[in-house]
């Protein structure tokens, strides 16, 4: 989402530091995007394990299909909380073009509210069901079930977070800093 020519309670220039909010937000986001790296390589690798297991060693590694489930829930769980701090979601930006300047800001702080609500309502609603069955396990692992519903914890917090530093941005007349740089 942009964040164009808005008029700050407090201006910032664009050449002054970003505050110690952003620069931590900043350091979350990017270390998202190196752990989904090595989450990306592990799923290969165990992917590729287990089509080597099952057809040139004829002894499929039942736990190799787990793991690679969870591990695509850890991704993309953790490229949807960056997707929100770099405001890679779909925010209505073709309307917010077409309304006035007094209004633009209003709006986009609004879109950045609801994201933060959605994302506390999934942290708190996927907390619960991970509570719900942590006393079972994943026979394959022999881990809690539980992990199959942490990511979503996590990613709803972390969307929280980014959406909240989106809106001290808005306020603030500032950018938030994509991780992708």
């Amino acid at each position: 989402m942009s964040v164009a020519s808005h008029s700050p309670a407090a201006p910032v220039t664009a050449s002054s530091p970003p505050n110690l909010f952003t620069r931590t937000c900043t350091f979350i986001a990017k270390a998202c995007l190196n752990i989904g790296v090595v989450g990306m390589v592990l799923l290969v690798i165990a992917v590729l394990y287990q089509v080597f297991g099952r057809y040139i060693m004829n002894d499929t590694p039942t736990w190799a299909e787990t793991s690679a489930i969870l591990l695509v829930l850890y991704v993309t769980m953790l490229g949807v909380a960056v997707g929100v701090h770099d405001a890679g979601h779909i925010g209505l930006e073709s309307f917010l073009v077409l309304a006035p300047e007094w209004l633009r800001l209003k709006l986009e702080i609004l879109i950045h509210a609801l994201v933060l609500l959605f994302g506390l309502t999934m942290a708190w609603q996927c907390g619960i069901l991970s509570e719900s069955v942590w006393e079972y396990k994943l026979p394959t692992l022999g881990i809690s079930e539980a992990f199959r519903y942490i990511p979503a914890v996590m990613a709803g917090i972390l969307i929280a977070l980014f959406s909240f530093e989106h809106i001290v941005a808005l306020v603030r007349g500032t950018e938030v800093e994509p991780a992708w740089h």
